[in-house]
């Protein structure tokens, strides 16, 4: 009878962490700022169809980096979490906490208990009527669940891409502001031209659902000098 190949549990954490992280290193990062307007979200994305940022519930938005089709379908799950809840209970106890907590839950399991790990890291940022009830949520790959305060980001670049917004962010920035030393942080990480942005605003004031998308004008305006 043969044996079954036996693999020690701290090398099979390590082995799955390992390829999760080269996974999430290819993917361009995404940061999210607190701003006096609400909470703006910036990603590198040369596609004008693939987004990496989008709405999930009337207050909360949702970033991922990655494989595509897993932060994707995590999107999915959590539009449908959020909907049940919502219906069941009520709108206002859809929170960002919730949607983090579950994908969390959600990413620990895969980690665990999959095939392979996601290769994806994910952020839910909530924005409150002020800047002390906005809620960042920083998600990896392993399901562990990061509380972030002002600002964070994700993806390949992120430890070095937050260290530089921690260098230039003081106070709570105007959306125009927080734009262009966002757009320099990405700039001075990667140290290249950036080939595209996609940009949002979770809107602190206006209807229920505050997701907007930036335009092509107010996204231009962090064009590199030429």
């Amino acid at each position: 009878m043969t044996l079954p190949f036996y693999v020690a549990p701290e090398q099979l954490v390590k082995d799955r962490a390992e390829y999760a992280r080269k996974g999430i290193a290819r993917g361009r990062s995404i940061a999210a700022l607190e701003v006096q307007e609400g909470v703006l979200l910036l990603a590198e994305n040369p596609s004008r169809t693939l987004t990496k940022i989008s709405e999930i519930y009337d207050r909360i938005a949702f970033a991922g980096v990655g494989k595509y089709n897993e932060f994707e379908s995590l999107r999915v799950a959590g539009i449908r979490y959020a909907d049940i809840k919502g219906y069941q209970y009520g709108r206002r106890d859809v929170t960002g906490k919730s949607l983090a907590s579950a994908f969390s839950q959600t990413l620990g399991n895969i980690f665990v208990q999959g095939p392979k790990p996601f290769e994806v890291e994910v952020l839910v940022a909530e924005v409150g009527r002020t800047v002390a009830e906005d809620r960042l949520f920083k998600v990896t790959y392993d399901g562990t669940l990061y509380d972030k305060r002002g600002y964070t980001a994700i993806g390949g670049q992120a430890d070095e891409l937050s260290d530089r917004l921690g260098e230039a962010y003081e106070g709570t920035p105007g959306l125009v502001e927080a734009l262009a030393l966002a757009a320099e942080a990405f700039r001075d990480v990667e140290d290249r031209a950036i080939d595209g942005w996609e940009g949002a605003l979770l809107a602190r004031e206006g209807p229920p659902r505050r997701f907007r998308r930036l335009t092509k004008e107010e996204l231009g305006g962090i064009a590199a000098p030429e």
